[in-house]
């Protein structure tokens, strides 16, 4: 069945009466096709029926006793069945009426992912390690965002926009997948560069300021940082309104860093790079913005769609846009109301002995 055709049918016929409807989903329609089965179905019945009682009585009797009764239950009954079946199709297809023009705005805040991508977060005391167990949490945050804007930038020793602000879920998802060390060009660890590069770039046409707090910075990282001094980036970022949740990742313990395709296979676990979590560095960060929280996971997991409900999508929003969308009057109530009202009739006025005999 081509549903197109049908709802431009509905549109041109309704057009007539002075209202415009349409089915908003006219495949339920389907199953009106089962109206001609069940009045198929209680023909068979009814013959059945006739069969038994013959058999037991005589045909001019039977005919003078309830014959006409009987006709009139029957056509009765298929009658009901072929209309409430038809009704609750049309129900079920979502019947609309009156559209109306409204403006809705689109609302939400600006939240930039910033994930360390240095090798120290390759250490596997996290599994499968610290950046796929990060990229995991990510991912299933996306699609709790609503029409939040996200990005990402990955950060080592530089930094790189892999995703500006933006609504496209499945160009964000593709960025998040490339996420690896080898999204920067440059080793080590630079917090402080990472939060001024994302202000610089990605934060760069908003019109920042502290009086509207609706930009988020999420860092994930295990903190080690080489003097990048992010505890003045994160209080500048503050002050423009930007508000950095820091996320601990990795073991205070120490962990080895596994080493690069290049290097030593040979090196002993002992020998190699050891990394651990610096929560302190990260705590400093998160306070040194206005409403900025530290959450030190360790070697344990986060529910980040939790933390998105509770931080998140509670504080403060801006309007992105505003567009006009077209609104119907849901009409389906008035159908399932005629379809019990038939239901009821056939209750209360199709003989109860009759009923039985049809079965």
């Amino acid at each position: 069945m081509n549903f197109a055709v049908l709802q431009l049918a509905v549109a041109d016929y309704s057009s007539i009466f002075g209202h415009q409807w349409q089915l908003a989903e006219p495949k339920w329609l389907l199953i009106g096709w089962a109206a001609p089965v069940v009045v198929i179905l209680i023909l068979i019945m009814s013959m059945r029926s006739n069969r038994r009682v013959h058999a037991i009585a005589d045909a001019a009797m039977i005919e003078s006793l309830a014959g006409c009764r009987r006709r009139w239950t029957t056509w009765a009954h298929s009658l009901i069945s072929i209309s409430v079946i038809l009704l609750l199709s049309i129900a079920l297809s979502k019947p609309q009426s009156d559209p109306k023009e409204i403006e809705v705005e689109s609302r939400g805040r600006d939240v930039v992912f910033l994930v360390d991508v240095s090798r120290s977060m390759l250490a596997r005391d996290v599994s499968p390690s610290r950046l796929e167990k990060a990229k995991l949490w990510i991912h299933d945050l996306v699609d709790e965002l609503g029409s939040d804007r996200v990005g990402l930038v990955a950060f080592a020793g530089s930094s790189s926009v892999l995703s500006p602000l933006t609504n496209d879920r499945l160009f964000f998802r593709l960025a998040l997948e490339e996420l690896s060390p080898e999204s920067v060009f440059m080793g080590g660890t630079n917090i402080g560069d990472a939060i001024r590069r994302t202000m610089d770039l990605v934060f760069v046409d908003n019109n920042l300021d502290a009086e509207h707090n609706y930009r988020d910075i999420i860092l994930i990282s295990d903190g080690e940082d080489q003097e990048s001094l992010p505890v003045e980036a994160a209080r500048i970022a503050g002050a423009a309104g930007v508000r950095v949740i820091a996320i601990g990742i990795g073991s205070e313990i120490g962990a080895a860093v596994p080493p690069a395709d290049d290097a030593d296979s040979s090196a002993s676990p002992a020998q190699r790079v050891q990394t651990r979590l610096e929560s302190g560095t990260l705590k400093t960060i998160a306070a040194a913005s206005p409403g900025g929280v530290y959450l030190e996971v360790g070697t344990g997991t986060v529910d980040l769609a939790s933390v998105y409900k509770q931080l998140i999508s509670s504080a403060e929003q801006q309007t992105f846009d505003t567009s006009t969308k077209v609104e119907f009057t849901e009409q389906y109530f008035y159908f399932i109301s005629l379809a019990l009202a038939l239901i009821l009739i056939e209750t209360l006025f199709v003989p109860t002995r009759m009923r039985r005999s049809l079965a």
